[in-house]
């Protein structure tokens, strides 16, 4: 039987590879995107629905899917009011994985970050932990929180300081061993490839998925 895929965060690095390879996954027949503004020139099969993420449940009944791939991120230079940032970064996830508690949505897939931690005095990392701990207490039937590290890849907007460290770490990443290996860059295509392997195997029992663990799934799927 085909499946029916979500995505939130279509239009980010991230979620566009996500996008492009459930478009040509023949496992799916219906991916629908929640978004504030239309992607053009998508096919058939791709269904969206447009408002504003910041009430996602005005989307309940049109929440029904297989499985859920929430891409959603933001930055603090894009996002400086830290209410903000949390409404995006935290509120949105945990609203969709409630939503998929809900509706019976038994597989969740969200992308987090190194250094996550709930009691961590860093803003970032803290909100990062929250939000892992608020979408881990759905308890939904398969949940996975990748964490990878510097994401790489081409954006459509410029993050200057973003590209120069992308370049430094291109550098060293040779210095990258052993305990090191967790700070590679991973690219986001990789990380798309990692997240459709998760949700449609069973071999992978842990919950959250480190920054190496993500380049080993998405370079073997």
């Amino acid at each position: 039987m085909k499946k029916t895929a979500i995505i939130l965060g279509a239009s980010g690095l991230t979620g566009s590879h996500v996008l492009q390879k459930l478009i040509e996954d023949d496992r799916y027949d219906t991916i629908k995107l929640f978004s504030r503004s239309k992607i053009e020139g998508l096919p058939t099969k791709v269904k969206q629905f447009i408002g504003d993420l910041l009430e996602l449940n005005q989307f309940k009944e049109d929440f029904t899917a297989d499985e859920v791939y929430c891409c959603i991120g933001t930055t603090a230079k894009k996002t400086p009011d830290k209410t903000l940032y949390k409404k995006i970064d935290f509120g949105i996830p945990v609203a969709a994985a409630r939503l998929s508690k809900e509706n019976k949505i038994p597989t969740f897939l969200v992308i987090s970050a190194m250094g996550a931690n709930k009691n961590s005095n860093v803003f970032y990392n803290k909100t990062k932990g929250e939000m892992e701990h608020k979408v881990l207490q759905q308890q939904l039937e398969k949940t996975f929180v990748l964490r990878p590290s510097l994401i790489g890849g081409d954006r459509q907007e410029s993050r200057l300081l973003e590209k120069i460290g992308l370049v430094i770490f291109k550098v060293i990443q040779p210095l990258f061993i052993g305990k090191l290996k967790k700070y590679k860059i991973v690219n986001a295509e990789t990380i798309a490839e990692a997240m459709i392997h998760l949700a449609n195997t069973n071999e992978y029992s842990d919950v959250i998925i480190t920054s190496e663990d993500i380049n080993k799934l998405g370079n073997n799927a």
